[in-house]
């Protein structure tokens, strides 16, 4: 009997006539003369495997958003304290660019007035027709200071030519009166000589003479010093009156200029009440969807700056936040290539090896913050990538989304080894921000790249 014959074990019952060869072969052995083959063939293929290359990279969560911050969903709040009257729009609704949205009414008591606005209107029409009057007034106490000037100058100048003919005057009855005195001198002396060759009756006559010629110079010296007090006085009168004019002047321009002041606080008072008007209506900034209303209902209270309805713009540039850790932020640099799950979408993710991966996007890092958010991670703006599948029209801001950043190419033992020793990923450090003063650095320290190079 063969071997084969005596591994085979007989069934305890069989058919008669019948080939039973399947039943035969449930009862044969298994032989195990395959097993070390499999095992060679799984060593082979790990082993293989372990020579593979694998693409490492930065993981990350985020939020589907918007590439520029005028395009992300915004809140539109309300300028003034107010009262909701009418909504125009529903949740959800289309709305263009100046398209009213909610309809608020004033609560401040100051402008409840529905003419507040005519009203401070005609206000300033009446302090601006009482500044022209003013400024009128101003022109003629203009006009009076020169005419006021002119006369004074006329004035004066009579005055003067009048003592000019009193100091005339008085030289020459100065100069009669010193011939009287002489003359009286002359006869008193001939009337006192022993030959009397003048009678007394011509000495009386002679002095006379003499005291009439005195008695008119000191007339006309009286006149002269009349004439000098009037000069000084037409001069002192007329700066008077002139400086007054020119004071009433003074003060109707400081009326003007105080005037002007309240023109333009009532000006500015009615530009702002115009303003305020547009806002007791909230309108669209630009074309976009209603997302949602903060406050509902009619007759409810708001303040300013307080957020009353959410709009999404229309056509958005679609990006992705993703947060990144820390210390996995020198790995990055805007042009990184970056692939993309979002929820909802079915995806089959090989992060060592992309190109296998099923239902991910590709996108590109445009962005990387300065500075941390408050939970210390790093914000990394992606955007999509031109030359990979668009992403899909369907998504919509908020949608949560796992990013993958892709960094360099190593084997995947060095990969197993580097995770298991906790070591970062590996980085290219002429690819790295700042490269040429990272790579002198490296050479002149003597030490390796991070996690060190396998490609």
């Amino acid at each position: 009997m063969s071997k084969r014959e005596k591994r085979v074990k007989r069934p305890v019952f069989e058919l008669e006539g019948l080939p039973l060869n399947a039943s035969r072969l449930l009862y044969e052995s298994q032989s195990y003369a395959a097993i070390p083959r499999w095992i060679l063939g799984v060593f082979a293929a790990i082993i293989i495997a372990v020579f593979l290359p694998w693409q490492q990279n930065v993981q990350g969560d985020g939020v589907v958003s918007a590439l520029s911050p005028s395009e992300r969903p915004q809140s539109l709040p309300s300028r003034i304290d107010g009262r909701i009257e009418r909504w125009f729009v529903a949740e959800g609704q289309f709305v263009a660019r100046g398209t009213p949205i909610v309809q608020i009414s004033e609560i401040k008591d100051e402008y409840l007035d529905p003419e507040i606005v005519e009203r401070t209107s005609e206000q300033l029409g009446s302090k601006r027709a009482s500044n022209e009057d003013k400024r009128r007034k101003a022109s003629a106490l203009d006009d009076q200071i020169t005419a006021l000037s002119q006369v004074a100058e006329l004035k004066l100048e009579q005055t003067r030519n009048r003592v000019q003919q009193l100091q005339a005057a008085v030289a020459q009855f100065t100069l009669e009166d010193s011939i009287a005195a002489d003359q009286l001198v002359r006869r008193d002396s001939l009337y006192r000589s022993p030959l009397g060759l003048v009678s007394l009756n011509d000495l009386q006559t002679t002095r006379m003479r003499a005291q009439a010629a005195s008695a008119a110079l000191v007339q006309r010296r009286n006149e002269l010093l009349n004439a000098q007090i009037d000069l000084r006085s037409v001069e002192a009168e007329y700066r008077e009156k002139i400086e007054k004019a020119r004071s009433d002047r003074s003060g109707t321009l400081a009326e003007v200029a105080d005037g002007e002041a309240e023109v333009s606080k009532l000006r500015n008072k009615v530009a702002s009440l115009e303003l305020r008007r547009s806002y007791y209506r909230i309108e669209a900034p630009q074309d976009g969807y209603v997302v949602k209303a903060l406050r509902q209902g009619i007759g409810e209270m708001v303040k300013a700056g307080e957020p009353i309805v959410t709009v999404q713009p229309a056509t958005p540039r679609q990006a992705v936040e993703l947060f990144v850790r820390a210390m996995d932020v020198p790995l990055l640099k805007p042009g990184r290539k970056v692939r993309l799950e979002f929820n909802g979408w079915p995806a089959l993710q090989f992060s060592g090896w992309p190109s296998v991966a099923v239902g991910t996007f590709g996108g590109e890092v445009v962005v990387i913050d300065q500075v941390a958010g408050l939970d210390g991670r790093f914000r990394v703006l992606v955007s999509p990538d031109p030359s990979d599948e668009p992403w899909p029209v369907q998504l919509r801001a908020g949608t949560a989304v796992h990013g993958w950043a892709m960094l360099d190419t190593v084997r995947v033992w060095f990969e197993i080894w580097r995770q298991l020793n906790g070591f970062p990923p590996a980085i290219d450090v002429s690819q790295a921000p700042g490269g040429a003063e990272a790579r002198g650095m490296d050479k002149a320290s003597g030490s390796t790249k991070s996690g060190g190079s396998a490609k």
